[in-house]
């Protein structure tokens, strides 16, 4: 049986929130792309991360339908789990290059490139309300970032997120606690579209995501954007 810790990533202050994330610290226990991509299909969290390497900090990012080359809350979760096992990352080597590490108090930091972000579309809406009000999903194909000012002097976001895609079984699928007893259609956190919605705006953000959630985000002068947040072990 393949060992799994459990963790939500990017818990409010409170410990409220967070996206579900499902880690394998034994990688070689899962060794083939096809039983890594089954085995995140039938756990059917937004993403499951598998350790490589830990020396090098080498992993891979499946969703429940497809492999990721960047996520934030993947890389954001293990970072947090090494450190609390007593071997703190500086670096971490998924598919779309080197993420450095940092760590500020309880507040994990990785750090990427909108470049590496897959394909999805942010839209502005007219106020936090709006946001509120969508339905889940919304009409149309495609990933959507939907967000709104909430303190815009502050930088203060509201936002949801909505893969809107389709796994192999036709099924619409998204993520967040829930995924194991049937679709669900709005990721809780998403790390890699806070960080391009970062890049978007050129300035540093503070997300208020899903039913709890929050997201820090700080651009840097060389085009990378830092994503950082709280990590809370998921309750069993």
């Amino acid at each position: 049986m393949t060992e799994l810790d459990v963790l939500r990533v990017f818990c409010g202050p409170d410990g409220a929130g967070g996206n579900v994330l499902g880690v394998v610290r034994d990688g070689a226990a899962v060794p083939g792309a096809a039983e890594r991509a089954a085995l995140a299909a039938e756990l059917g969290f937004s993403e499951t991360v598998f350790l490589d390497d830990a020396d090098r900090g080498t992993v891979d990012i499946h969703t429940p339908s497809v492999r990721l080359p960047f996520a934030g809350h993947p890389l954001v979760g293990l970072a947090w789990l090494l450190r609390s096992l007593g071997r703190p990352p500086r670096t971490l080597r998924p598919e779309a290059g080197e993420v450095a590490v940092r760590f500020e108090g309880d507040i994990v930091w990785v750090r990427g490139r909108a470049e590496w972000v897959t394909a999805r579309t942010t839209r502005r809406y007219a106020s936090a309300a709006e946001v509120d009000a969508l339905p889940a999903p919304p009409p149309g194909e495609g990933w959507l970032y939907a967000w709104a000012w909430q303190d815009e002097a502050a930088g203060v976001v509201r936002a949801r997120a909505f893969p809107r895609r389709i796994d192999e079984r036709g099924v619409s699928r998204s993520s967040g606690a829930g995924a194991r007893t049937g679709a669900i259609v709005e990721d809780e956190a998403t790390g890699a579209a806070a960080l391009l919605l970062t890049h978007e705006l050129g300035r540093p953000l503070d997300i208020r995501q899903g039913t709890g959630s929050r997201i820090l985000t700080r651009p840097y002068p060389d085009g990378t954007v830092a994503v950082g947040g709280r990590v809370c072990p998921a309750a069993p």
